[in-house]
């Protein structure tokens, strides 16, 4: 996500720097569509209108998406179930959904943030007040990912959810190694010793052998080698290991 002028229509308005963001609007109504897709992109966000669940996933297979907005009813499939769908999916998971509907019963916004909405806005509804959520759940969002989430070269690595990516492949690493490659990519370039390693990762104070540290930087190159992240793990004779990307 970038900084975008919130007034990109409109150069006669002051400009204020705000979250540009890819929005997926999953609405089978056109006029509302259009009309969201109109006030968004007033605020420099890139709209990805869907009719129904089968055009939204198609636009998510080919596009990152920062937010969501589904509206319950659609024809082809519920957006509820297309919501649990998506806090189901390892790659989607984190996204910020705001459920759009007409239904107002307590049952019904239970439901809705019960399947993993974030938000629930009921038609009709305010432009306005839809963006401040939006740019609310964009600003909460953007704070966790920076909290959790280490994105370095083909790695990404998820401390919240222990998951680690490889060029966009999952790839399961024991306890041990996540922490080793977790410290490392937090120090990128920097050279770290054996004993450092064994007092950052394991612990001061604990009693294991150097070559240990060794054994796990083989394990993980040996994972990641196949991905084609192998040689971030660089080895710096005499002194130890680093991060690097080359």
């Amino acid at each position: 996500m970038r900084l975008c002028d919130t007034n990109v229509n409109n150069p006669t308005l002051a400009r204020k720097p705000n979250m540009c963001a890819h929005i997926l609007t999953v609405e089978d109504e056109v006029a509302i569509r259009d009309m969201v897709s109109f006030a968004l992109e007033r605020h420099g966000h890139h709209v990805h209108p869907a009719g129904n669940v089968t055009e939204a996933r198609d636009i998510m297979a080919v596009q990152r998406l920062d937010l969501a907005i589904v509206d319950w009813m659609l024809p082809g499939g519920s957006g509820l179930e297309f919501v649990r769908a998506l806090r189901k999916d390892a790659l989607f998971a984190s996204i910020p959904v705001i459920m759009l509907t007409a239904r107002a019963e307590e049952q019904d916004i239970t439901a809705g943030l019960d399947a993993g909405a974030d938000d629930y806005m009921i038609k009709p509804f305010s432009p306005k007040e839809m963006h401040s959520r939006i740019k609310a759940l964009l600003r909460r969002s953007q704070d966790y990912q920076d909290q959790t989430q280490l994105v370095r070269g083909p790695l990404t690595l998820d401390s919240a959810a222990h998951r680690l990516y490889a060029n966009g492949e999952e790839l399961a690493l024991g306890h041990t190694e996540f922490k080793l490659l977790s410290f490392l990519m937090k120090h990128p370039d920097r050279v770290y010793s054996r004993a450092q390693l064994l007092d950052h990762v394991w612990g001061p104070g604990t009693f294991i052998e150097e070559r240990t540290v060794d054994v796990h930087i083989l394990r993980l190159r040996k994972s990641l080698k196949p991905l084609g992240a192998g040689s971030v793990l660089d080895t710096v004779r005499g002194v130890g290991y680093r991060f690097t990307l080359k």
